[in-house]
């Protein structure tokens, strides 16, 4: 139960349409109450081409709309955030619509997809709009029919007088609803008596993606504007030297050729026509950073694996001591390569800058990062600039970078024309930002009767920063832990990669557990639940992960695997807490003509309340697709400081038919969401690789498995 602080009138204002009456309640993502925006028309919210921020608007038809403020790449957001408002306000589902908002700073917070947060971020200013609606409904029935409120009950867009049967719907009271005070005091449903909430619901789009309508970036298309691909250097250390453009200059259609920075932009009137003059340039470069090799980064990381210069993360205890008097010393290392984000549609951007302002169109997971860059770019105030949210073909983290934004806005105002600029596949892959490489060695300490009494891990990472989770399990329940990182600078760019760090970390860790499990001569799962007794009952240091969630991802997935009770299956055991919320994994592998082939995979998840079970299947069933497929194929290496993988014929993803079976089993708890757009995917390398250990003998250390001998999905 929540209730709401006393709105002011200022604050909080209830709008009469301006044509045929209606409910229009804007609320304030900066704040726990609603507050008013603009009257709008009938004809215009019919339209969808609203011009204002969040809101819940009722019209005299029934219709609720919201505006979604958030970017939506594939997570589901634009449902998940309609069916918590249509929850609360107990709204029949199919009048619901939902509507992409621009940017705006002023009336919105957090627009950004990253880091599973959105639905934590607004999960109570939704339900309290929805319930602030659903109250004054209720009130303007009751004022009709002479009864007191309480008396009444809501369902499916409608307010119902059990006593006599009489029923009248939203749409009916909207219009007298708007001339009632608002309530100051807002009762909350029991999550016991949700409806929608919890319940399998198609994506909102899925019409309009599926006949094809233009939702995406890619799609974006303004009468006179202009196309450009951006030639950028060859390899990472190298500088624009010299260009000829003449060629590219007298080719059909073609409006420019313009020099920036390290770029050179082929501008004309179809994207047929500049990617075919792009072949005509003439470009020289020159090194002007060291062109890192493959093998280069190899020989960085057994030096700084060595290195006595190290950033110390978390130290515990005597860890010195506790190896010297340690019966036994595990120790192992593990490395994974840089990563492609390949997101089905590749960067793209559409901009306009005018002498009064700038437009931005196009898809990005930062679309308030991308305003600000481009004004200080530019050198202009961020309020002369607009963004309007396409969908998301993907992303993975690599559209939180703004980049391309960046490219299209300075290429725009030197054309001084409206251009959009789309990068090829080929673009895509080798013009970065990647998913840094790691290294880490792990080395721990076992006594006599095989307990951990000793833990240190380090982490050298090629621009990762700290590539460690350093207050992650197993960290509170080993009395002596060191745990340091050393961060090299190359000039291949990396950033974010779906569950950033804890996408490989995740698979080194759990890996390095499950050797040390056997070399105490303990089960895997038993071992872990020894570590988070010790941490529960005598915890060293601050202890900053939910033991008992934890704890009940496991219990969920040991039952549901059948661990230890199946004959000819090998299984392997994985869990880890990132974004907020808990996944455990069982891989399950055969032997198949003497190799092993991953045949199913178990997942118990606790992400809180689960919003859209649909949607929440279909994110931790991705997510371990994701991590299978990364974790057997996908390799992306340099040669003097250039990508040998371009495009998928060299650049391996998993395919369809290598798909296991996947079985998804959630945690409920009751307690409000936590995320799961990413924490799905870090446990799977480790589930994967502790059951092939178990059906071969045989321990992977290296990302991708595949390139390991033997190895198969199906």
């Amino acid at each position: 139960m929540s209730t709401l602080s006393k709105p002011s009138r200022r604050n909080f204002v209830k709008l009469a349409a301006t044509a045929g009456g209606g409910l229009f309640l804007g609320f304030s993502w900066t704040g726990s109450v609603a507050s008013a925006l603009e009257v709008v028309s009938d004809k215009a919210l019919a339209s969808g081409t609203l011009d204002f921020n969040s809101y819940l608007a009722l019209s005299p038809d029934g219709i609720v709309t919201i505006l979604s403020p958030n970017p939506e790449l594939g997570q589901n957001i634009k449902t998940s955030f309609p069916m918590i408002v249509a929850e609360e306000l107990d709204a029949d589902w199919t009048k619901v619509k939902v509507v992409q908002a621009p940017l705006d700073t002023t009336k919105f917070e957090r627009q950004v997809t990253g880091g599973s947060g959105a639905v934590p971020h607004s999960w109570e200013r939704l339900r309290k709009a929805g319930a602030t609606a659903r109250q004054m409904l209720v009130e303007a029935a009751a004022k009709r029919w002479k009864v007191p409120a309480s008396s009444l009950k809501t369902e499916n867009g409608m307010v119902l007088n059990p006593k006599n049967g009489k029923k009248l719907s939203y749409g009916d009271l909207a219009t007298a609803a708007a001339k009632l005070p608002v309530p100051t005091d807002v009762k909350l449903k029991d999550p016991k008596d949700f409806k929608l909430i919890g319940t399998a619901v198609r994506n909102v789009d899925n019409h309009e993606i599926l006949t094809g309508k233009p939702l995406y970036g890619l799609d974006f298309y303004r009468e006179g504007m202009l196309f450009a691909v951006i030639q950028r250097p060859e390899a990472f250390g190298m500088k624009l030297k010299s260009v000829d453009a003449a060629a590219a200059k007298a080719m059909p259609g073609i409006v420019d050729v313009v020099t920036f920075k390290n770029n050179v932009a082929v501008v004309g009137k179809s994207t047929w026509q500049v990617n075919k003059a792009r072949k005509a340039l003439k470009i020289s470069y020159t090194p002007d950073a060291a062109l890192e090799s493959s093998a280069d980064h190899d020989r960085i990381f057994k030096e700084l694996l060595d290195s006595p210069e190290a950033t110390v993360r978390r130290k515990d205890g005597d860890v010195e001591a506790a190896f010297k008097s340690a019966a036994k010393v595990v120790k192992s290392e593990y490395q994974c390569p840089f990563l492609s984000h390949s997101p089905m549609e590749p960067m793209n951007f559409f901009a306009h800058v005018r002498p009064d302002g700038v437009e931005l169109v196009g898809p990005t997971q930062t679309p308030e990062m991308a305003r600000g860059q481009v004004a200080k770019l530019l050198d202009i105030a961020p309020e002369k600039i607009t963004v309007e949210l396409t969908r998301l073909g993907g992303g993975f983290g690599r559209r939180l970078s703004a980049d391309y934004v960046l490219e299209a806005a300075e290429l725009s105002s030197l054309i001084k024309a409206p251009v959009k600029v789309i990068w090829t596949r080929e673009d895509d892959m080798t013009g970065g930002t990647y998913r840094p490489a790691v290294r880490y060695r792990f080395e721990a300490a076992l006594d006599a009767k095989g307990n951990m009494i000793g833990y240190k891990l380090r982490g050298v990472g090629m621009n990762a920063g700290n590539p460690t989770r350093e207050d992650n399990f197993p960290s509170g329940a080993v009395d002596n832990l060191l745990i340091d990182s050393v961060d090299h600078k190359s000039p291949i760019t990396t950033g974010p990669w779906r569950a950033p760090i804890t996408n490989f970390l995740a698979f080194a860790e759990q890996s390095f557990l499950d050797e040390v499990a056997h070399a105490a001569g303990k089960d895997p799962v038993a071992f872990r639940l020894e570590l988070l007794a010790k941490a529960k009952k005598e915890p060293v240091g601050e202890v900053k992960y939910d033991i008992d969630r934890m704890k009940g991802v496991i219990d969920l997935a040991v039952e549901k695997s059948g661990w230890g009770r199946k004959k000819d299956i090998a299984q392997g055991f994985s869990v880890y807490f990132s974004h907020r919320s808990y996944v455990a994994q069982v891989g399950e592998v055969a032997m198949q003509d003497n190799q092993p082939v991953v045949k199913k995979i178990y997942a118990a998840a606790d992400c809180g309340m689960v919003i859209n079970l649909s949607g929440a299947y279909q994110q931790v069933r991705g997510g371990i697709v994701d991590g299978l497929g990364h974790a057997m194929y996908s390799n992306l290496t340099f040669k003097n400081g250039a990508p040998e993988q371009n495009n998928f014929n060299g650049y391996r993803l998993i395919r369809m038919k290598e798909v296991p079976e996947v079985d998804v089993h959630f945690v409920n708890n009751g307690i409000d969401p936590t995320g799961l757009g990413e924490p799905a995917l870090p446990p799977t390398g480790g589930a994967v690789a502790n059951a092939i250990f178990k059906a071969t003998g045989k321990r992977l250390y290296d990302q991708p498995f595949a390139e390991q001998q033997g190895l198969k999905t199906v």
